[in-house]
């Protein structure tokens, strides 16, 4: 008797078969740290049953009302970030509460706590591309259709 192979063949997605949807996550109450967990897992495509290591096959996110996120504990005050402007003694300090007052604070804050949870890399950087963040409840990406998702339905 002879075995059917072709069922046992495990399937690679490639970047022209990935199946990439757009999704809407509202960040409104939402602690940052658990909330970029999940975002990481979308982005990466950790959720899919196709899910491959070495290609981007996650979702492109778009998270709205960004500036609403919060910390726990005292965070908001203790924390601190550290940037480098490349200049001799151009080491900068803040913390999410000085960050929050500038313009794009809000999405810093953000992008720096996914960046840390994706793979380091050509890829992570080209994960990270399919990040977008907003501060209001209003984007530029309603041609793409996303779809609304709850953040708190995901493991």
């Amino acid at each position: 008797m002879k075995m059917n192979t072709l069922s046992y063949k495990t399937i690679s997605v490639n970047k022209e078969t990935a199946k990439k949807e757009w999704v809407v996550i509202d960040c409104t109450g939402q602690v940052v740290g658990r909330l970029c967990s999940k975002v990481a897992k979308l982005l990466r495509g950790k959720y899919k049953p196709s899910f491959t290591p070495h290609v981007d096959c996650g979702d492109n996110v778009i998270l709205i009302n960004a500036d609403k996120v919060v910390f726990t504990g005292k965070k908001e005050t203790d924390k601190i970030y550290t940037r480098y402007t490349g200049y001799p003694g151009g080491q900068r300090f803040n913390t999410p509460e000085q960050l929050r007052k500038k313009p794009d604070g809000a999405e810093r804050i953000l992008r720096h706590a996914v960046k840390g949870m994706l793979p380091k890399g050509p890829l992570g950087r080209k994960i990270l591309s399919n990040l977008y963040v907003f501060n209001g409840t209003e984007h530029n990406k309603q041609a793409q259709q996303p779809k609304t998702i709850d953040i708190n339905l995901y493991k």
